[in-house]
């Protein structure tokens, strides 16, 4: 995680796709290149995250579906951490430090191949805890970007170079405090992973003390608004494949169409909602951007379980599972009502103009809640409120605009 600063010593001022050389100094780029865009290479790293986000939304369906939420729930936020974490420390290093050159490429692929490796122990985390797997994956990870940090330093000077050493000891020291989810009894491990949450957090604000980076606002937003697609995409996917499965097994046509239907009107809503504002606009330094950055934790997680939980919601309804439709229900509401309010504390109460536009997203949000209690047609009714919500939002933007409000319009709805 990364701080603002308009120009510092060493900073490239342009595309690093200008110099083809094989190896480059890997040296800080500049905040404001202009067509600043996600790299064919930061895709391609976002699309390999998407199998071990796959892997932990089938884990918590069975968990939630046999009756163990709570044992699923906290497992499913312990390795969407490390997906997460994971994914976001290479994201604002590439903002600031991507000269694209060979190197940078065979490290960041290094990367990728430790995410597989975490895909793949994650069911054994969850059904065993063992997290013996997990962990590889999250060493390998670690020491390329350990090494992408210390590279960096190789090139910096000063107070920069303090920077990326620093980052560099608190990435590897983090991984030593992670082999406790290994050796330790299982009754310690939620504590260790409640301690080195805190502390892997802790790390970008006390190495940025002492030197700001040089990411790039629009594409940040970019990555992040990237990666939250590639989500509800997957959400998407898994949602579809559930239904289909139901429907070839019991061809129960009827029950599974308002799921269908509300699931789509609520991933809808979730694009919608989220890219309706500039938010690159909105981050101008550490004070907006570590919130914002850490915020999308519960983004993320909870549009990931919004698929899960259209997938208990269709087992419910064929019978695969002893859930009641109450159970089954708030598996889609509750993640999807907690979607909707970190949104809007993280992107759209910024853009709201007046009391009507900022209760737009909480009473919606209460109401999904209350969708819970109506049985069968739970999702549904969700799936109708998020569009109203919606429709609201942008009912409300286009009254302001023809109002003269000074504010632009796609900076005020929904």
């Amino acid at each position: 995680m990364t701080s603002s600063s308009d120009s510092t010593p060493g900073t490239a001022p342009t595309s690093p796709s200008r110099d083809r050389r094989p190896l480059r100094p890997l040296t800080a780029r500049g905040r404001h290149e202009t067509h600043r865009v996600a790299s064919p290479l930061e895709l391609f790293f976002d699309l390999c995250f998407v199998v071990a986000i796959a892997q932990a939304g089938v884990e918590l369906v069975h968990s939630v579906a046999e009756g163990r939420a709570g044992h699923g729930i906290l497992n499913y936020a312990m390795a969407f951490f490390a997906i997460w974490w994971a994914w976001m420390n290479f994201s604002w290093f590439a903002s600031a430090y991507d000269n694209d050159d060979v190197l940078y490429r065979v490290v960041t692929l290094v990367q990728i191949a430790g995410v597989l490796v975490l895909a793949g122990g994650i069911s054994r985390a969850f059904t065993h805890q063992d997290f013996f797997l997990v962990w590889l994956g999250y060493l390998i990870m670690r020491l390329a970007m350990a090494s992408q940090w210390l590279r960096a330093a190789r090139w910096a000077e000063g107070a920069e170079r303090r920077m990326a050493l620093r980052y560099s000891a608190g990435v590897l020291l983090c991984q030593i405090g992670w082999l406790g989810l290994v050796v330790l009894p299982e009754p310690a491990r939620p504590w260790v992973f409640l301690v080195m949450v805190i502390v892997e957090l802790s790390v970008p604000l006390y190495a940025e003390k002492v030197y700001a980076t040089t990411w790039h606002p629009h594409h940040i937003a970019e990555r992040y608004g990237l990666f939250t697609i590639i989500v509800l995409g997957e959400t998407i996917a898994a949602a579809t494949s559930a239904v289909k499965s139901a429907a070839d097994e019991h061809n129960a046509l009827g029950e599974l169409l308002p799921i269908a239907a509300g699931g789509l009107l609520i991933v809808f809503s979730a694009w919608w909602i989220y890219f309706v504002v500039p938010i690159h606009g909105h981050l101008h330094s550490n004070r907006e951007s570590f919130l914002w950055g850490y915020g999308h934790y519960v983004i993320l997680a909870s549009t990931a379980a919004i698929g899960a939980g259209l997938e208990v919601a269709v087992e419910q309804a064929v019978g695969r599972t002893h859930l009641t439709a109450l159970e089954a229900s708030a598996a889609v509401t509750l993640p999807t009502a907690l979607y909707l309010l970190t949104v809007w504390a993280l992107h759209s109460r910024h853009f709201k103009v007046g009391i009507a536009q900022q209760t737009v997203l909480p009473t919606a949000a209460l109401l999904v809640i209350c969708c819970t209690f109506l049985g069968d047609w739970a999702v549904f009714a969700a799936g109708i409120v998020s569009a109203l919500a919606v429709a609201t939002g942008v009912t409300l933007t286009a009254r302001t605009a023809a109002g003269g409000s000074p504010n632009r319009p796609t900076e005020q709805a929904a």
